[in-house]
């Protein structure tokens, strides 16, 4: 295949490319398995864990997370990536296997960010945020963007300045970006400029360190923040329910 050594594995992104198709299948699988757990009445008790095919696993009476499986696999991945750096075709088992543990993992990234079980619980969709930032990162690698927009083929004297300055003003678009309470812009934005430069010019979050010092003393631009905040907040549930399942307040429970 012509196209895939031109596109990915000369470019060094085949592994990308596999970890990338891995990610969103084991993402698609692990919700399902989950939801229908949750649908038989959540959780099950430890002597019931041996009963059916689909089920939580349970060691020693203690319910593991498949974060702790994913979190194994990218240890695994990463000393052997680093111990044997292989080339085609192990770098792309690696990428999979890469992507199967990330995916595992970043579905609970709201239990390991509350420290607690929240996974059906509305705090439980910070996890469907932080798998679809890993997509659209992964996405951007893969389509050749660099951080900041510098390109490692710009050279010349030009770029000894035109560099720095692009990198400054990119970090400080981004920053402005974070303190306006627009983590996820701010983090897309250091691979896509634009989105960050889109978070920079639009109204800060109202629980932002951007809105506190700024908008304390303007009424109306507070309302109009708590305003675009509430809208957007209904839009994106409605987006991260699709992608997740309802949470235990959507279901009533």
């Amino acid at each position: 295949m012509t196209w895939y050594q031109e596109w990915f594995q000369e470019t060094g992104r085949a592994g990308l490319l596999f970890m990338l198709v891995f990610f969103g299948l084991t993402f698609v699988l692990t919700r399902t398995i989950t939801r229908h757990i949750y649908s038989k009445g959540g959780e099950e008790e430890p002597g019931e864990a041996s009963r059916g095919l689909v089920k939580d696993v349970h060691i020693g009476g203690v319910h593991i997370h498949h974060q702790v499986w994913g979190i194994l696999i990218i240890l695994i991945v990463a000393m052997l990536e680093f111990t044997y750096q292989p080339h085609s075709p192990w770098v792309e088992v690696l990428g999979g296997l890469f992507g199967i543990g990330a995916a595992l993992t970043l579905d609970e990234f709201a239990l390991w960010l509350h420290m607690e079980d929240v996974y059906w619980t509305s705090a439980g969709r910070k996890s469907i945020d932080a798998v679809v930032v890993a997509i659209v990162l992964m996405c951007a690698l893969l389509l050749g963007s660099t951080p900041f927009g510098v390109s490692d083929a710009e050279d010349g004297p030009d770029a000894l300045v035109l560099i720095p300055v692009l990198v400054v003003v990119s970090l400080i678009v981004v920053l402005i970006c974070v303190a306006k309470g627009k983590l996820v812009m701010g983090l897309l934005g250091i691979f896509i400029p634009l989105v960050a430069v889109v978070g920079a010019l639009r109204v800060a979050r109202p629980g932002s360190t951007w809105a506190r010092r700024r908008y304390s003393t303007r009424p109306a631009r507070m309302a109009k923040s708590v305003s675009r905040d509430e809208r957007h907040e209904a839009r994106m549930n409605r987006v991260r329910d699709l992608l997740g399942g309802k949470t235990e307040a959507d279901a009533g429970g």
